[in-house]
């Protein structure tokens, strides 16, 4: 797998980031941790060695959170993106929110994790009507 550079960032720009490829997963992750830390009912996060990945601007902008012993949550100070996590069950892994990323990655993602935790109310998600967005966004 040929190795690129990937750049992503929080909402208003104050963050950014590169990720270097491969990256090592990419998975939907249904903990009540993520669903709180993103008010989403999922978060995909993607994960790639701590030595693939750097903040290029904004670093004092870049807050951290002890969100567990073993875990921390970043996010931007400015416009409260949660773009990071680490743990020590993955050292030297970073995890990013792959919705921070400003295009594709490598994979897509593999797979359902604390699956057991799902929100009831993404029954029927597929079957909604769909919409599409206002002209402009």
């Amino acid at each position: 797998m040929d190795a690129r550079e990937i750049e992503g960032g929080c909402l208003c720009g104050a963050v950014r980031f590169v990720v270097k490829t491969p990256t090592l997963w990419c998975a939907h992750c249904h903990c009540s941790m993520c669903r709180r830390a993103h008010g989403a009912a999922f978060v995909t996060w993607f994960g790639v060695l701590a030595d693939q990945f750097r903040i290029t601007e904004g670093e004092a902008q870049l807050a951290r959170h002890a969100s567990s012993p073993e875990a921390t949550r970043s996010f931007c100070r400015v416009c409260g993106s949660t773009m990071l996590f680490t743990s020590s069950r993955w050292a030297g892994e970073v995890h990013v929110a792959l919705a921070c990323v400003d295009g594709p990655i490598d994979r897509a993602p593999q797979a359902h994790v604390f699956d057991d935790a799902r929100v009831g109310w993404l029954a029927g998600f597929d079957a909604l009507p769909r919409r599409p967005a206002p002209a402009g966004e």
